[in-house]
């Protein structure tokens, strides 16, 4: 298939499924959709025991996309510049501190936890797998995503002040994730060079080069928009500011999605949108990065559902998935522990908020990418089932039940 009719099939999907989750299901975007993919997903399956026909377009059309570098390289970038954009940046500036240690502390502390619960689990499945290839799992799965949080957020009702560090956390711990998971990627390679000041230095250029980069793409934009008044050049503009961004940093090196959010986060705060655009470019620009983040978003989830294909149905890889969701609430709850008792008598937080921030942090497409890009000899099929049970079960299970957790213990 060419790149066009991927694209055209992928967006037929998508509004059918689009459909028939807002005519019948009525269910958040998110689940509705994925849920929706998954079911037609297995109705093929049953069909080609009859005609596989169908079954074998669906694997094609599968086989042509690279799922990893889709949503790394491409629809990333976009998703967090429009929910960054729409975030409120005087509450993220208020909740800077705690956010930024769930993000940091909290996704290195849940690596490791992760990576030593399921190194002792696998062997009760006879499943062996050395440290360094479960903490590389651990990486993958730690960040929780902020597309699959953004998308259900909205719906659920939660106090700004709690939806902020969901959010703010979702935005910053993907690319401290990617970051952590490339350096144990590294490792678990043979690559004998890494040391702790490779791994700083790592860190350093990824992290703080993205977040400059994106205050520097922020600046600029903010100086465009300010010296012309024309929605439609304007709109242009913080495109140019995504995609230019985007090329930029993977050329240095630098984490695009830490760019996207800083830059998001710039140009979508109350002195941007007051000094430098006119109602009408506002609301311009603001339905756009809508119409962007709901169509990427149709689309990503659609994806998630028909990467069942993929899988290898194994009954202990199933069973290893099932038995890893409660270690990983475990593990979360934990990460989260310290950086809350610690900053909860500094700022107002709402009431139980680490077990809502638990349920609450969803895993989605990045997790599955990332589980996509390991090789045979890191357990690949293990793992990608495993994490395709765990973003299942996040995003329809906690997902749905989010709302419900939140009016009974927000008193």
């Amino acid at each position: 298939m060419d790149v066009f009719t991927i694209i055209t099939v992928l967006i037929v999907l998508a509004a059918l499924f689009g459909y028939l989750n807002a005519r019948f299901l009525k269910l958040p975007n998110t689940i509705g959709l994925m849920s929706i993919a998954i079911l037609s997903t297995l109705i093929v399956l049953g069909i080609s025991y009859f005609d596989d026909t169908l079954l074998e377009q669906e694997k094609l059309l599968i086989s042509e996309i690279d799922f990893e570098t889709v949503l790394l390289d491409v629809m990333l970038s976009f998703l967090l510049f429009a929910g960054a954009l729409h975030t409120s940046f005087q509450q993220l500036k208020v909740q800077r501190k705690p956010i930024l240690a769930f993000a940091t502390l909290g996704t290195i502390t849940s690596t490791f936890l992760v990576g030593i619960l399921v190194y002792y689990l696998l062997p009760l499945l006879s499943l062996e797998v050395d440290f360094i290839y479960c903490l590389l799992f651990g990486a993958l799965i730690s960040p929780t995503d902020p597309i699959a949080v953004l998308g259900i957020l909205k719906q659920v009702g939660a106090p700004k002040k709690l939806e902020t560090k969901i959010v703010g956390e979702s935005l910053f711990n993907d690319g401290v994730g990617v970051v952590v998971f490339i350096t144990i990627f590294q490792i678990a390679k043979g690559g004998s060079e890494i040391s702790a000041l490779h791994i700083a230095e790592l860190f350093l250029v990824e992290v703080g080069g993205g977040i400059a980069l994106g205050l520097l793409l922020g600046w600029l934009t903010y100086r465009l928009l300010k010296s012309i008044d024309d929605y439609d050049t304007e709109v242009i503009i913080t495109i140019a500011t995504v995609m230019g961004g985007t090329v930029i940093a993977q050329s240095l090196h630098l984490s695009a999605p830490l760019a996207m959010v800083t830059a998001g986060l710039m140009v979508g705060n109350d002195t941007v949108r007051n000094n430098a655009m006119s109602k009408i470019t506002e609301q311009y620009v603001d339905k756009f990065w809508e119409l962007v983040d709901v169509l990427l978003n149709t689309i990503l989830f659609v994806l998630i559902g028909m990467e069942i294909l993929v899988l290898t149905f194994d009954k202990e890889y199933i069973l290893a998935g099932i038995l890893i969701i409660p270690l990983l609430l475990f593990a979360r709850y934990m990460s989260l522990l310290l950086p809350i008792k610690f900053y909860s008598k500094k700022l107002d937080f709402v009431p139980n908020t680490n077990l809502i921030m638990t349920w609450g942090g969803l895993r989605g497409g990045i997790s599955i990418a990332l589980a996509l890009s390991l090789t045979s000899a890191m357990h690949r099929d293990l793992f990608l089932v495993i994490t395709y049970i765990v973003v299942v079960f996040s995003i329809v299970g906690q997902g749905l039940s989010l709302g419900k957790l939140i009016k009974r213990v927000v008193k």
